[in-house]
């Protein structure tokens, strides 16, 4: 995950930019979909990238959530309901 900061002059503001290469995570993902998992127990639930969980918590804090922090109980939660949304479903490796 690389972070670049960049100062906008005009506005008088910094500008963060986070990226990260997703693609090898994501085609991890289709091959253990691909899997059979013998087992609930120890289940691998998903991969999920940091660009990916930084993003979540970035969404919590502008909806007004600004004690939610990561790797808290309360961001697990945040985790499994987003990847219960049909639009997170490729990030999961059990279904």
């Amino acid at each position: 995950m690389r972070t670049d900061i960049v100062l906008d002059r005009s506005e008088r503001k910094l500008v963060a930019s986070t990226w990260q290469d997703v693609e090898p995570i994501l085609a991890r993902n289709h091959a253990l979909r691909c899997e059979p998992q013998r087992s609930d127990w120890g289940r691998h639930v998903a991969t999920i990238p940091n660009v990916i969980l930084v993003r979540w918590l970035n969404e919590e804090y502008a909806r007004g959530n600004t004690q939610v922090r990561i790797f808290t109980k309360e961001f697990d939660e945040l985790v499994a309901s987003k990847l219960e949304d049909p639009d997170w479903a490729y990030l999961r490796t059990d279904k």
